[in-house]
């Protein structure tokens, strides 16, 4: 483990996010700031998005993605960033997120074209379809396959499951053995159901606890309205060099430094939001949209509602509390500030939040195993995919009672790896993103709802147009 952590330092040190930010500023320019330009489209297009066709809505998908994102990144991730990082951590987070948001949108434009068609009528796609297609490449696919379905269908299940049981312990008497048990039986319910159970599961609770979420942590700042200013202050000025944090708004003192800050706070922010990794873009292709850039636009308000407005209420909520610094890390430190605000009923708050959070992150993280298994093992068929699905329900069991601290150095790492990976087959497939986004606006001056034909391939429609 000393090696992953050496390995890890680096990594996450400067040169995942010096590739993430580089890479995010890079389609920034290239696409002409999307996220600019499209982000008061970024609501409306969920209404004319989704196709007549049946399957998965854009909406579903969407929310089942955002379900995947605001999970333990959120709330747990917040909390660590904060703890190791200090408040400058919450700035590299915001910064993580605006320059994610054109990564996304290349992420599930991608996803759209080079998706592939199930049995059952829906889809499925994402980073391994569209570096074996857009690519005809088989080494990059079959490495980001098999690190995801480690990384993600394996170590973060764990990962989603513990910091469910522990939110549970914080609050209740109950040993996390139950707490798992009770995970394994509501998980396996969705699951076994598909794509289209689990987009349904997600539209009914994302929506509904985002909201209640955000809605709490305003009136936690409302009634620290106070100290809002130099909490503020404290955050931007902690990102841009060693600072003290004292009393008052912390809590404690502890001392912080710039690359302590950008570490942490990149690191969690793509945690927080998955913009890069290539986890996400699997979600988006299952969505039935009239064109791609209509899913490239909700996955970019997938990332702003999940790390500008959830992370930052959790991070909020903690450093106007006075929790910070006083030897809480990750959920219960969640916990704590919310306690400060609400007595203990604020403990159970963050349990309900973690909970319905980290569900849908379990369901999302288990279903991109999935997708991954049938691009590894194509003619595995229904027998190898139940037993996936097993073994997931066996990890959320093992991940409620075991030590998982050691679990986020091998998150960190395989995360690394899909970082590296996926960034190489965004770079590659940019022109495909961008013609695709050329014909959405191309249609926009004359088509109030443009509508891509998915019956032609991509590749021939390229190569036609560059005739």
């Amino acid at each position: 483990m000393e090696i992953i952590k050496a390995l890890n330092s680096i990594f996450w040190g400067w040169l995942v996010a010096g590739v993430l930010l580089s890479c995010g500023v890079y389609f920034t320019f290239k696409y002409k700031f999307p996220q600019v330009r499209y982000f008061t489209k970024l609501l409306s297009n969920l209404k004319s998005a989704n196709s007549a066709e049946g399957g998965v809505s854009g909406f579903g998908a969407l929310c089942a993605a955002v379900g995947s994102e605001v999970g333990t990144g959120s709330l747990v991730g917040v909390a660590t960033a904060l703890a190791s990082g200090g408040p400058g951590a919450i700035f590299w987070m915001w910064i993580t997120a605006v320059f994610g948001m054109p990564i996304m949108f290349s992420e599930a434009v991608l996803g759209q074209v080079f998706r592939v068609k199930n049995a059952d009528g829906t889809y499925r796609g994402g980073p391994a379809y569209y570096m074996e297609k857009g690519m005809h490449n088989k080494i990059l696919p079959t490495l980001f396959s098999i690190s995801l379905i480690i990384g993600i269908g394996c170590i973060y299940v764990m990962i989603q499951s513990n910091s469910i049981a522990m939110s549970l312990t914080g609050v209740a008497p109950i040993s996390p053995i139950i707490a798992g048990a009770v995970l394994v039986v509501v998980v396996g319910g969705v699951i076994f159901g598909g794509i289209k159970r689990l987009s349904e599961v997600a539209s009914y609770i994302v929506p509904f606890m985002a909201a209640a979420y955000i809605l709490l942590a305003i009136f936690v700042v409302i009634t620290h309205i106070d100290l809002l200013s130099s909490t503020i202050y404290l955050i931007f000025s902690s990102a841009f060099g060693a600072s003290q944090v004292v009393g008052g708004v912390a809590g404690g003192t502890v001392t912080y430094g710039i690359q302590q800050a950008f570490r942490y706070g990149v690191a969690r922010g793509l945690f927080s939001n998955d913009a890069g990794n290539g986890t996400t873009p699997g979600m988006h292709a299952s969505a039935n949209v009239k064109h791609p850039v209509n899913q490239g636009l909700s996955g970019m308000l997938g990332v702003f509602t999940t790390t500008i407005v959830v992370c930052s209420c959790t991070a909020f909520c903690i450093l106007l509390s006075g929790e910070f610094g006083k030897g809480a890390t990750g959920i219960q430190l969640t916990q704590a500030a919310f306690a400060s605000t609400f007595g203990d009923f604020g403990r159970w708050i963050v349990f309900l939040a973690m909970f319905l959070f980290g569900y849908t992150t379990l369901l999302a993280d288990i279903y991109y195993g999935e997708v991954n298994m049938l691009w590894l093992f194509p003619n595995g068929g229904d027998t190898m995919i139940k037993g996936y699905r097993l073994v997931s329900c066996a990890l959320v069991l093992l991940g409620s009672v075991m030590d998982v601290a050691s679990l986020w150095e091998l998150a960190d790492f395989c995360g690394a790896f899909l970082v590296f990976i996926n960034v190489i087959a965004l770079l590659c497939l940019s022109k495909y993103v961008l013609f695709v986004l050329k014909d959405y606006q191309r249609k926009r001056e004359t088509e109030d709802h443009p509508v891509w034909n998915y019956d032609v391939d991509i590749l021939e429609q390229y190569k036609q147009a560059e005739k």
